[in-house]
């Protein structure tokens, strides 16, 4: 296959089709040729190409319908028309039709080139979109990316614009947001999917003084018990991606030799004096404050701001409620097949109501570990109540027991006389408190949890004088 592509030139005129596959061929294409309109259909039937050129004026069915014939049969290709007779309206007929750009004959050759070009990188950016959307459906074993929230969305959009890119990329959020999903969706994304790896480090699991071996590799002796050569993470890398998970847990001499992998795209294994060079896209990941990291002295500046070139944040699973319902949808399907079971997907409203008033410090992982026990567990084709675990039904009992309020009224010395409404409300006030804590302040959230409405919620929040 040639390197920069396949092209596919339709028209009736001989000299024409040797002039452009001679130009296209020279400048680095395999190219294919049709006389007819039918004739090019029948090879877009037998082969995907990059972009086709297609002359307007030829016998047969000509080609605005030749175009439309071939937008059907590929959706995203790029069609470039080529005529002696352009007008106005030819030009915007075929637009509306779906090409992508109108030539004039007769053409100056670096016109057909760049408008070539042009067209081969919008289709491979609506491949690469494609992939994407496919990737963020089906990568990962755990915590995969699901949601519609307007904050994933945001998620989703940004991935797309960083995957092509070459650049560090730094993605945040809590333990169980799913920070390496989104990495593999950044590789898998990019043209690096197929030249190369997309290699997971958790740098908090490995002992900071394998860490470096483990990264870069050694020679044979380079240490006791180095008893044979290894080869690094890096190298194996080495045209793909490296997923460096905990970022923030690599000691210092580390760090200084991450930098200058950054900077010289180069390491040196250790015992070995010749370095290597690779080309590696980094992507790394913390569910800690870095930036706090670097003030306290833990982490380098500079190499914060080299892998903070492209930031990411997930954000957690209890400011997003909205995607509580496709995420455990999504994961009652997967432990559906897994368990050979036929739990329906369809929630009871009692369901979804504690799904979304519970505050999920695990995030997602927590969530698919729930469903996963649901799924199991459950008696009959439904999830119910009794499936959960009792601090997700009962959220509030962790922090208000009723033991912990009798002792509250034991502690009371109500033979001295107290005021009841008094007392009445400091309590209401300690629930209220409690249930915007556990819904990190989402006013509708705590109100379900308390099992009011949302006016009297915000009533008792302004008449108390609860701070949010």
């Amino acid at each position: 296959m040639a390197k920069k592509g396949t092209l596919l030139v339709v028209d009736d005129e001989e000299i024409m089709r040797d002039v452009l596959e001679s130009l296209l061929s020279q400048d680095g294409f395999r190219v294919d040729l049709a006389r007819t309109g039918e004739e090019g259909l029948v090879r877009m039937n037998e082969r995907t190409y990059d972009a086709i050129l297609l002359d307007v004026s030829m016998p047969g069915i000509g080609g605005l319908r030749t175009l439309e014939e071939m937008l059907k049969i590929d959706r995203e290709a790029s069609v470039i028309m080529i005529t002696a007779y352009a007008t106005f309206d030819t030009a915007i007929a075929a637009w509306q039709l779906g090409a992508f750009n109108c030539i004039r004959k007769p053409f100056e050759n670096d016109q057909i080139l760049k408008t070539v070009a042009a067209g081969i990188a919008r289709r491979r950016g609506e491949e690469e979109r494609r992939v994407l959307r496919r990737t963020l459906r089906t990568t990962g074993d755990r915590s995969q990316i699901v949601g519609n929230s307007a904050a994933m969305r945001e998620v989703y959009d940004l991935i797309e614009q960083v995957a092509p890119a070459r650049s560090t990329v730094l993605v945040t959020g809590e333990s169980g947001t799913g920070k390496e999903v989104v990495a593999r969706a950044i590789h898998f994304s990019s043209p690096r999917a197929e030249s190369g790896q997309f290699v997971a480090v958790n740098c908090s699991n490995i002992p900071s003084e394998l860490l470096e071996s483990e990264l870069f590799g050694h020679t044979k002796g380079a240490f006791t018990g180095a008893v044979a050569a290894k080869k690094g993470l890096f190298e194996v890398a080495d045209g793909g991606s490296i997923f460096l998970d905990e970022i923030s847990t690599i000691p210092p001499e580390t760090q200084a030799r991450l930098l200058r992998v950054i900077q010289e795209r180069e390491f040196t294994p250790l015992g070995d004096t010749q370095p290597r060079r690779v080309d590696v896209r980094i992507i790394a990941a913390t569910n800690t404050d870095l930036q706090r990291a670097v003030k306290s002295g833990d982490f380098r500046e500079d190499l914060f701001y080299r892998l903070n070139v492209i930031n990411i944040h997930l954000p957690p699973l209890r400011n997003r409620f909205d995607d509580i319902l496709p995420l455990a949808q999504h994961f009652i399907r997967k432990y559906n097949e897994e368990n050979a079971r036929s739990i329906s997907e369809q929630l009871s409203p009692e369901v979804l109501r504690v799904l979304e008033s519970y505050p999920w410090p695990g995030n997602v992982r927590e969530l698919e570990s729930s469903i996963e026990r649901s799924v199991i567990i459950a008696r009959s084709d439904e999830i119910t109540l009794d499936c959960m675990r009792e601090e997700i039904v009962n959220p509030l009992a962790r922090g208000t027991s009723s033991a912990s309020a009798t002792d509250s009224i034991a502690s009371l010395d109500i033979a001295r006389g107290i005021s009841f409404y008094d007392e009445v409300s400091r309590f209401e006030i300690e629930l209220i408190r409690r249930a915007l804590e556990i819904t990190g302040g989402h006013q509708s959230k705590a109100a379900k949890l308390l099992g009011m409405n949302n006016t009297t919620l915000n009533s008792k929040i302004k008449v108390y004088n609860i701070k949010l």
